[in-house]
């Protein structure tokens, strides 16, 4: 009966020794990540009352403040492209004229920063939003850059760039929507798509 007895203190003691052991160690490490955890990157706000552009100049955003660009290391896209993107845009798709809200020059936003590829901004920057996402643009007199694009909840995001278009697709779903920014020969002009895949 007595080693039965000493059997389970030993049992309880390393079982209590255990426990403390496995409660110190999470609590250290709970410690040590959450110091580390990021804040997930905010959409673009976008003013109340704004609408399709209609001739007029857009509404500015107070949000954005002039200044020297800030870089952020490239993000992958949310799912892979395919292994070949399209040469051109597609061209035989309906597409709508794109409204835009413009803000003045500099870096503020959030979202997915690219990679700069092109010649400079301009400070020209719209924001092009649709049911899938916004995609921001720097629109120059002769080419683009992305500045942003950023997907809503429960899309998915794929961005192909080349030297003269960049497109970024949303998709849920059977739903695509892409929108296409293009300067082949002519000043940047962005057009949105939406089909069923």
């Amino acid at each position: 009966m007595s080693r039965m007895r000493r059997g389970l203190v030993h049992a309880l003691a390393w079982s209590l020794a255990t426990g403390g052991a496995v409660t110190l160690s999470w609590w250290g490490v709970h410690t040590v990540l959450a110091g580390t955890v990021y804040d997930p990157p905010r959409a673009l706000p976008i003013p109340s009352g704004v609408g399709p552009a209609t001739g007029s100049d857009p509404v500015t955003s107070s949000t954005r403040t002039t200044g020297s660009p800030t870089t952020a290391p490239p993000t992958p896209p949310a799912t892979t492209p395919p292994a070949t993107p399209p040469a051109t845009p597609p061209s035989h798709r309906p597409t709508r004229p794109a409204s835009a809200t413009s803000t003045p020059g500099g870096s503020g936003g959030t979202g997915t920063a690219p990679d700069s590829g092109g010649s400079g901004g301009t400070g020209n920057v719209k924001s092009y939003g649709t049911d899938g996402g916004r995609a921001v643009f720097d629109l120059g007199p002769s080419s683009a850059e992305l500045v942003s694009a950023t997907p809503e909840s429960g899309w998915q995001m794929q961005v192909w760039k080349q030297t003269t278009w960049i497109r970024v697709t949303f998709t849920k779903g059977s739903r695509e929507i892409s929108v296409f920014c293009v300067w082949h020969d002519t000043a940047p002009r962005v057009e949105i798509d939406e089909q069923a895949i």
